[in-house]
């Protein structure tokens, strides 16, 4: 018999495998086919592969039928069966040899043979186990990672999100920002020093700013939309024991002649008790969310976070003696008010054109001419750099990198060169408006917005020119759970419980 994926199988009874119209058959065959004696002669010794087996012998039992068994037993051990046993013994290793007991039918007959060599069969009929892993390689189970994984992986370790040295028994605290676009909630557990692993999230685009501009008030639909989204994040918090929470408000709210009532509302209906915190801890914040970015080498940064009613931007002097808080060494800072939403209903988000584009960058240059800052012109470039953290930026990384779907790994502490950042705002100026909402990384949400936050971002490059700008995909609730966590000793203490797991005294810092 032969298997077109293994080649030659040896038959049933355990012998070398032949083609039937072509061999002897045995005398003891000839014997029972015929229901002659053993020793008689056969006129037809040679039977055709075609032809049936007689009827007088299926089903049937012999007196010999037990030597028959012992002696195929032998055959299939390798005693007097040729090449069969090794080719059989290499089908066991491959896993592609079937027994008898597992479905085939004996040429005698057609009955199942329901007991194998040895009463069980000689493999198994699951899925073999993964070989165990030895000398360090990777077990079948788990094949090594893929260059694309690994640099995932490398991208994640970047991230203040990293998970590395985490108990499992550490605090739960949570930060919640209700922004003029988006609402967003993160719960965190600490880890190792300023870091946290992040133990859910949520973020939603509530457009609470929508027509504040012209009205000065929070409309009803906005507020809707808004409650809609906090209920979300109550639900979450509530299933969780959290140490401590800080849930803050931010420009909407400020600018809003009903912010307060909006906030007394979403108390009565969310249960949820919300802060409007200023334009200057809104920039600290800022700033402590994306310390992590800001490298050893650096000495002078600026720092900006593109809002959807205001811009925050803080000038940054980093000495020798660098605080652990980077939110120390802000010497200027500035909120403008204007942010993506605002400055796209007064200039138009959907039809923007060169002259419109330009309109917008002329405006935030006039806000920015009033907010007094020594130049930096004297500071060395490669001493020097911006970090931008909102919406506007993400997507920019986002569409540079050409990525069919947002993946924050990959744009998070990504660096942009002052020419990509140039030929990316060129790119997202001559696309319509479907253009920019057919962008994965854009969508139909942000596609009226986007070169709003262009707009300002160019203004702020012309005011303090660099070779490269580090992209930030953190902010606000990162700098609340950075504050809370440091402002409650939580590193501290998980210090304190990873030094007793591991019976080691405590290390004084």
């Amino acid at each position: 018999m032969t298997d077109p994926g293994n080649g030659t199988t040896p038959s049933e009874s355990g012998a070398s495998a032949v083609e039937k119209g072509d061999a002897k058959r045995s005398r003891r065959g000839k014997s029972r086919r015929n229901g002659k004696p053993r020793n008689a002669a056969s006129p037809s010794h040679l039977r055709s592969a075609d032809s049936p087996p007689d009827s007088s012998s299926i089903g049937s039992v012999e007196p010999d039928a037990e030597p028959r068994k012992r002696k195929r037993r032998r055959r299939s051990r390798g005693q007097g069966g040729g090449q069969a046993a090794p080719a059989v013994s290499a089908k066991i290793e491959q896993g592609t040899h079937t027994p008898p007991s597992q479905g085939k039918r004996s040429a005698r007959g057609g009955k199942r043979n329901h007991r194998g060599p040895q009463g069980r069969p000689l493999v198994p009929t699951h899925a073999p186990k993964p070989a165990a892993r030895q000398n360090g390689a990777a077990s079948p189970a788990h094949p090594p990672l893929t260059a694309d994984q690994r640099s995932h992986v490398h991208a994640r370790a970047q991230t203040p999100y990293r998970d590395s040295g985490f108990d499992g028994s550490a605090d739960m605290y949570a930060a919640l920002d209700l922004g003029t676009n988006n609402c967003r909630l993160l719960i965190a557990q600490p880890t190792r020093p300023g870091q946290f692993r992040v133990v859910d999230a949520f973020s939603r685009i509530v457009r609470l700013g929508e027509g504040l501009v012209s009205t000065g008030r929070l409309s009803d639909d906005a507020m809707d939309r808004a409650v809609e989204a906090l209920r979300v994040c109550a639900a979450k918090l509530s299933g969780r024991t959290i140490r401590r929470m800080r849930l803050i408000a931010t420009e909407a709210c400020r600018a809003a002649v009903n912010g307060e009532e909006f906030l007394e509302r979403v108390t009565r209906e969310t249960g949820l008790e919300l802060e409007i915190i200023s334009r200057e801890t809104e920039a600290r914040l800022a700033v402590s969310g994306c310390a992590s970015l800001v490298g050893r080498e650096a000495r002078s940064v600026v720092l900006f976070d593109i809002g959807g009613g205001s811009s925050e931007i803080a000038v940054i002097h980093v000495g020798e003696n660098r605080s652990n808080r980077l939110a120390n060494h802000i010497t200027h800072w500035t909120s403008l008010p204007v942010g993506v939403v605002t400055l796209s209903e007064r200039h138009g988000g959907r039809d923007v054109t060169p002259a419109v584009f330009a309109a917008m960058v002329g405006e935030v240059e006039g806000l920015l001419d009033g907010f007094h800052c020594p130049p930096l012109g004297e500071i060395a470039t490669e001493d020097f750099h911006l970090i931008g953290t909102s919406g506007t930026v993400t997507t920019l990384a986002g569409v540079h990198l050409d990525l069919p779907r947002y993946d924050r790994r990959k744009v998070d502490g990504l660096w942009l060169s002052d020419d990509e950042v140039t030929a990316m705002q060129d790119k997202l100026l001559a696309w319509d408006f479907a253009g920019r909402a057919a962008n994965a990384c854009i969508g139909p949400d942000r596609a009226d917005l986007v070169l709003a936050g262009c707009a300002i971002l160019e203004a702020i490059r012309k005011r303090w020119p660099s070779r490269r700008m580090r992209v930030a995909d953190r902010g606000l609730r990162e700098g609340l759970l950075t504050d809370m966590m440091a402002d409650d000793g939580a590193w501290r203490r998980t210090r304190i419980r990873r030094a007793q797991m591991q019976g080691k005294p405590e290390r004084k810092v």
